[in-house]
């Protein structure tokens, strides 16, 4: 994914007007229309001059403290239950600040990437936006969006403000967040504040602090080995040089001007690399201009036909040949690629695919699903998965530039958009994160339960955290095999062995063809689920869908037994089919299997495989799903085998 933002580097701006002799400064997250934690003591921080003493009164509080020679100070209140609305004074020796329409309730941090940071409606929408922007009248949901904002070293400030939740305010909320909070807010009568501290895209190493990111084994610190940031405005300077140098090579690259689109190129060295796949599993961390070449041969009955040709997703940007014509070209990555070739172009025998593909930044290849690469004409279909030939023409790495986003570097996001609130007390936070992970999902194993830990750590005690565990995403299997989206749903699973910890599945309503589904309404409604219950202590809310428990094998059938059946298993099929069930023998040759109920149990079964070892079940980028509890909640993924 790729996002377009100002990097903002330093931010000291104080959200509230004083005159300009005023010494008293707050974090922004201090403003009007904030909600302040419930039943934990209120702790405000801030700064003023060397040895200031600052007056605090809020209800029937009064208290004082001096300002160190830095002019830092921080205070405690006494805890306060919800209500309000209250008012917050604030005095110094030159100044006063006076904060209006104060909420007291609970504080939920909503953290991630894209899927959590969609708004309700603007550069994505949910389904029925029209009527939920207008239905939005919530005074007692706030919301504070962070500035987008990194730095190496950790900041003490971000830029935002609080709203109240209103027809006027509601479009730009954490889509999410906020069905999250109308949830809690609808069935505890209380006031929620939610912190919407997200960006598009990003990895969730840049979400880790430094401390703890470098007492990580050495294998997570070597993909930012050849990245030395000290000084982040001297290295975008130095960087903003070499970029023109790149952008020069990216333009006039080799392949273009030495014609490596034509079928006399001398290929004979290039490497090979199966397609489809990101190319860093290959490359590594590359952005730049890489050429793809596969020889595809064809009967003489195709000899000048007209066909198309489908090669599925690309990151970024791609220019397509055959046989040395040019026959297509896209620029944006995620967009299903599929041309067509005219008559005249393909031959019987040997048919020459060029494909030239230019990364920014992120991903780069020809990643999507291997059933969408094909070459179709009205005799037939056929594969172009498999092994192709590359040679890389410009890599961003020889130039010495990389682009400035939060993934350059693990804990830039920390410093600049969670460090600066780690004093304020919350009640938990809501995380959707991993797309950006996918392609090395056993990693994530480690990394999300440190950045859990991370956080707790920072903010001094285990506050709940929730998660959506991936959607389902991306064209159907028609075979099972291997899934990078699978694996990442299984270490979100993993990570449920932290206490305090819930998970949201949403495998049954995500998007084949967008990465953002549009049904935000039921992901917020199942973080709240978990809430209500794990949290609030709603011991009668069913918060989760069926888990697996155990398996049994007799013969060539194997039982698969469920917690967290409610009232029991629900077959979304008329015919009582479960789909997404896989098993497998000794051989680990899983094939789709049939599966039914048995009260409430699985039994699951193939012909093809008389003696059974393993089972799956929604293990596929994009699964089928019909099995639930009698709540309505989905079954999570899970595989036997490791």
């Amino acid at each position: 994914m790729k996002v377009n933002v100002k990097i903002i580097l330093i931010s000291c701006i104080c959200l509230v007007s004083i005159s300009l002799q005023a010494t008293i400064r707050l974090p922004h997250v201090f403003s009007d229309n904030m909600v302040l934690q419930r039943d934990k003591p209120i702790k405000l921080w801030g700064w003023a001059d060397k040895n200031e003493t600052v007056e605090v009164s809020f209800i029937n509080q009064t208290k004082k403290v001096k300002a160190d020679k830095s002019g830092n100070w921080a205070l405690l209140l006494d805890q306060v239950s919800f209500g309000g609305p209250y008012t917050l004074e604030i005095k110094g020796k030159k100044n006063s600040i006076s904060l209006r329409n104060i909420l007291i309730g609970d504080v939920w941090l909503c953290s991630g990437q894209s899927n959590m940071e969609m708004p309700v409606h603007g550069w994505g929408s949910v389904y029925n936006y029209e009527e939920e922007i207008k239905n939005a009248e919530y005074p007692q949901i706030r919301a504070f969006n962070v500035a987008k904002s990194m730095n190496t070293e950790p900041e003490n400030d971000f830029n935002g403000a609080w709203t109240v939740c209103s027809p006027e305010t509601v479009a730009n909320y954490s889509a999410v967040g906020y069905f999250f909070a109308r949830k809690l807010n609808k069935e505890l009568n209380i006031p929620i504040g939610i912190i919407n501290s997200s960006w598009g895209g990003t990895e969730i190493e840049s979400w880790i602090s430094a401390d703890t990111f470098r007492k990580l084994p050495d294998q997570f610190q070597d993909k930012y080995k050849n990245i030395k940031i000290t000084n982040l405005d001297r290295f975008v300077k130095d960087n903003e040089a070499n970029k023109g140098l790149y952008l020069e090579a990216m333009n006039n690259d080799p392949g273009t001007v030495n014609k490596w689109f034509t079928p006399s190129t001398d290929i004979s060295l290039w490497n090979k690399m199966q397609i489809p796949q990101m190319w860093e599993n290959v490359l590594g961390d590359i952005d730049g201009v890489v050429w793809f070449s596969y020889n595809l041969f064809l009967p003489d009955s195709e000899d000048g036909r007209t066909a198309t040709i489908q090669l599925g997703t690309i990151d970024d940007d791609d220019i397509v040949w055959i046989n040395g014509v040019r026959i297509g070209e896209t620029k944006g990555y995620a967009i299903n690629r599929l041309y067509d070739i005219p008559s005249g172009i393909l031959t019987s025998g040997q048919n020459t695919i060029t494909v030239k593909v230019s990364d920014h930044s992120g991903g780069g290849g020809i990643y999507g699903n291997p059933d969408n690469l094909y070459l179709k004409t009205a005799n037939g279909k056929y594969s172009l998965s498999g092994e192709w030939l590359y040679k890389v023409a410009v890599t961003n790495v020889e130039f010495n530039f990389i682009n400035i986003s939060p993934n350059m570097h693990y804990a830039l996001l920390y410093n600049a958009m969670i460090n600066p609130i780690v004093q304020l007390p919350i009640k938990g936070a809501i995380w959707y994160q991993g797309e950006s992970n996918a392609s090395q999902a056993y990693n994530y194993r480690t990394l999300f339960p440190a950045m859990i830990s991370d956080w707790r750590s920072k903010w001094g005690y285990e506050f709940p955290f929730y998660w959506v565990q991936l959607a389902n995403y991306m064209s159907k299997d028609k075979i099972p095999q291997e899934s990078e989206w699978a694996s990442l749903r299984e270490a979100q699973t993993l990570a449920l062995s932290l206490p305090q910890t819930g998970q949201a599945v949403t495998t049954d309503i995500g998007d084949a063809d967008d990465i953002h589904p549009r049904n935000k309404q039921d992901v917020g409604l199942r973080l709240a689920l978990i809430a209500l219950n794990k949290t609030y202590g709603m011991n009668n809310i069913v918060s989760t869908g069926p888990a697996f428990k155990s398996m049994s094998i007799v013969g060539n059938k194997v039982t698969i037994e469920y917690d967290n059946v409610a009232q029991g298993l629900i077959v979304n099929n008329k015919y009582g089919y479960i789909e997404g069930f896989a098993v497998a023998g000794a051989d680990q040759k899983f094939v789709w299997a049939q599966a039914f109920l048995d009260g409430d149990k699985v039994v699951v079964s193939s012909v093809q495989v008389p003696s059974p070892v393993a089972v799956r079940y929604s293990w596929s980028n994009n699964p089928d799903v019909n099995l639930f509890n009698s709540s309505g909640l989905p079954a999570v993924p899970f595989r036997t085998d490791n």
